[in-house]
């Protein structure tokens, strides 16, 4: 069936823009907003609302398949792509995408994505969100032409099944940590409760005495409030190379003594810590992760560490993966670019024993969420992430109920 139009509409997202660089030097939340300049590129302010553009795929049957184009909340850090927006994007869309699909038979998922993947401008590939959204288009407009559900499109071309059970869901709480954590909790969120730990200072504490209170407080309120012993979520926690910050991004013995605290802190549950330092550069945290790896797992230390920041691409997945930088990889989907990057970077990880958590960022859409949905039903990733939003139970409604549409349907056939 062929394409005969691509249409795009701004949007936005159900969260914002951060200027992470200005708020790891100390930028000062006021309400909603934060106080202060803007230190990266692009940035009028340190939070700017968060935009997205729909990509609209028509076909010639009249059938509307689409995708949005989302940038994380922290665009222009970590060696990510700058900031987005609708205006400066829908122009580039317009320009080279929509030619380059316009007449094309909507058939083949992976063929049409290597094609749009390939595209450059000035020698340089197109944004990250750019990719991502169109490629979420694309693969609708391929489930619409064969009247299959995109999961069973995902399973179809890379040789997977689509699964029987939900995957596991991870909640993010956003800084009102202890509020959203009861949302967590009533919900039954396997995975919780994210917490950004953005802060030293604040939030972490120089001793780290700060992140382990509110790991006591968190435990302690599963306990309480938790209405079957069967209920054992997952603790969560990213905290943004803070701890890297307190004791020493290559100070491995003293960052194990502290999450040996933690892992005790959280007893009788799991912990996964996220980004335990920001090195600086890719190598750099590659080296360092894989040097606190070591040390955790030669003392038995019962804490998983999770690769985020300078692991974007699918390239930085493998490497991450093939160094055992960490125990797990947040394959954050809109730094990807193409969704077809994240099916292959889950894929790689389950295949080499590395853990794969297919995350992304609450600054996405519901209709970018349900799209990752499909390829974690067909790729079955460790845990996905709740998104968009920082309000619990939006995201995760739009997560959880993608998932039993797709295990309903199947069940159904």
């Amino acid at each position: 069936m062929k394409i005969t139009n691509v249409v795009c509409a701004p949007g936005r997202t159900g969260f914002y823009f951060d200027d992470q660089k200005a708020i790891k030097s100390g930028a000062v939340s006021d309400g909603n907003a934060y106080l202060g300049e803007p230190v990266t590129p692009g940035f009028t302010s340190i939070r700017m609302p968060g935009e997205s553009i729909s990509v609209l795929i028509v076909l010639e049957d009249g059938q509307v398949a689409w995708g949005d184009c989302a940038a994380v909340q922290y665009s222009g850090a970590g060696g990510r792509d700058p900031l987005f927006l609708a205006k400066d994007f829908i122009p580039v869309i317009d320009q080279y995408i929509k030619p380059a699909l316009v007449g094309k038979e909507a058939d083949s998922f992976r063929d049409l994505t290597k094609m749009m993947e390939a595209i450059e401008v000035e020698g340089k590939k197109l944004h990250t969100a750019i990719r991502y959204g169109v490629s979420q288009a694309i693969l609708d407009a391929v489930a619409k032409s064969k009247h299959k559900m995109m999961a069973e499109v995902v399973a179809e071309e890379y040789g997977c099944t689509v699964s029987d059970e939900p995957i596991p869901v991870f909640t993010q709480s956003g800084d009102d940590r202890y509020n959203n954590a009861d949302k967590m909790i009533l919900k039954g969120a396997p995975i919780l409760p994210h917490a950004l730990i953005n802060n030293v200072d604040t939030k972490l504490g120089r001793d780290g005495s700060i992140l382990k209170e509110y790991v006591c407080w968190l435990r302690d309120r599963i306990l309480k409030l938790r209405t079957s012993e069967d209920y054992m979520p997952i603790f969560h926690i990213d905290v943004y190379g803070t701890i890297g910050q307190a004791f020493g991004d290559d100070n491995f013995v003293a960052q194990a003594d502290y999450l040996a605290e933690l892992e005790e802190a959280a007893k009788p549950f799991h912990l996964r810590i996220e980004g335990p330092m920001d090195a600086g550069d890719r190598e750099k945290q590659m080296l360092c992760l894989k040097g606190l790896r070591e040390e955790v797992d030669k003392r038995g230390i019962n804490v998983e560490l999770v690769a985020d920041e300078w692991c974007n691409t699918l390239e930085d997945v493998i490497y991450f993966c093939d160094n055992k930088a960490g125990h797990m990889a947040q394959i954050k989907t809109p730094d990807l670019g193409g969704v077809n990057n994240t099916i292959e970077a889950v894929l790689y990880c389950k295949e080499r024993g590395f853990g794969a958590y297919q995350g992304g960022t609450c600054n996405e859409t519901d209709r970018s969420c349900q799209v990752c949905v499909n390829c974690a039903m067909a790729t079955k990733p460790d845990q996905i992430l709740a998104k968009p939003g920082m309000g619990v139970d939006e995201g995760f409604m739009i997560v959880y109920n993608e998932m039993n549409r797709i295990i309903a349907l199947k069940n159904a056939k």
